[in-house]
């Protein structure tokens, strides 16, 4: 069912409407038809709003919880909203610094930035944030080395452009030497620099094969037992920082929903949770809105996302910034500050 154009409503039926959304965004109480008859600037009685309000309720935008309550906007009527009526403002100047200040140190790593752009996401909006951090396959390489634990352990370290450094304990081969291990890194600096993970396997093989007489025994079972795990994990190396869970789970939610929003957060951890939200993020540039059923991922918790991917310098997307929260979300205020910060962010991984 597809929301009532605004078209087909009439002026008082309109602002009736809006006022009805806009008192349930900020109280989440279903309105009545006395407390909007105070809050008209025109003369209209408490009856003609009754009447308004049914006729918005049939429409399928607005819905009663109970026969003597006031009325609620449906997930339609709330769709019709954002998409008609709603204001967005520019942030707020407050709320840009806060964003700022908070991913300013340019001596941390990507993932200590992308943790706090969530932690001020979820502060500023009072809800819970995701961030997708960068896809690691898509990430070019920027060093490789290897070091040396024990004569059965050692450590392979693996450094990206965007400053993402991943560290890996394997089994060594049997006889490997000082010498071997330069190798091995000398020759997986050349021939990775500036490629991604993605492309890490093809290029290997390919490489070890063409300079099989150059490399010896050893060095080439080093070059793959240092590389095996990342081979084998370099289709699952996204990560999704959850940050405020609480902002959701303490609002005075019933058993039945705390339940649903527990289940959302785990099918959130899920890499089919991830990827889902990837592919929203990527339906479209920009700020993105999802209410309540819109999305499966969302369905049974009746939350809603509002989400917008990040570039890298290429302009390509390589992950998404979010917030969730109840449907009744202040989707106004929200959309600028996750707008800002998936620009902030994508800056800052093109800066790396």
């Amino acid at each position: 069912m597809q929301p009532t154009p605004l078209s087909e409503l009439n002026d008082r039926s309109r602002e009736v409407f809006r006022r009805v959304v806009e008192e349930y965004i900020a109280t989440g109480d279903p309105i009545g038809s006395r407390t909007l008859s105070r809050q008209i600037s025109e003369r209209i009685s408490a009856a003609t709003i009754r009447n308004v309000m049914q006729d918005l309720e049939q429409l399928g935008l607005l819905d009663s919880p109970h026969t003597s309550a006031g009325r609620l906007p449906t997930e339609l009527g709330l769709r019709l909203f954002v998409d008609g009526l709603m204001e967005v403002a520019d942030i707020d100047g407050n709320e840009r610094s806060e964003i700022e200040s908070s991913m300013s140190s340019k001596d941390d790593g990507m993932s200590n930035t992308l943790d706090r752009a969530g932690e001020v996401l979820s502060g500023l909006t009072h809800s819970a944030s995701i961030v997708l951090s960068p896809k690691r396959d898509a990430t070019t390489i920027k060093h490789v080395e290897f070091v040396s634990l024990s004569p059965s352990q050692a450590l392979a370290v693996l450094v990206t452009t965007d400053g993402h450094v991943e560290n890996r304990l394997f089994t060594p081969p049997t006889g490997m030497t000082p010498s071997s291990m330069r190798e091995a890194a000398n020759f997986l600096n050349a021939v990775l620099e500036g490629h991604s993970l993605e492309a890490m396997r093809g290029l290997i093989n390919t490489q070890i094969k063409a300079r099989q007489n150059e490399l010896d025994k050893i060095t080439r079972a080093l070059i793959k037992a240092g590389t095996a795990e990342w081979l084998a994990q370099a289709d699952g190396m996204d990560r999704l920082i959850v940050r405020g869970r609480s902002q959701l789970l303490s609002n005075g939610a019933s058993e039945e929903d705390l339940e649903r929003i527990r289940q959302l957060f785990d099918d959130l951890e899920q890499k089919e949770g991830v990827s889902q939200l990837l592919n929203l993020a990527e339906g479209a540039e920009g700020v993105r809105i999802f209410i309540g059923s819109e999305n499966k991922l969302f369905s049974l918790s009746g939350s809603s996302l509002v989400v917008s991917p990040y570039m890298n310098a290429e302009r390509k997307i390589i992950g998404a910034v979010g917030v969730i929260g109840p449907t009744r979300l202040n989707y106004g205020r929200v959309v600028p500050i996750v707008d800002f910060t998936a620009q902030l962010v994508g800056k800052m991984v093109s800066d790396h």
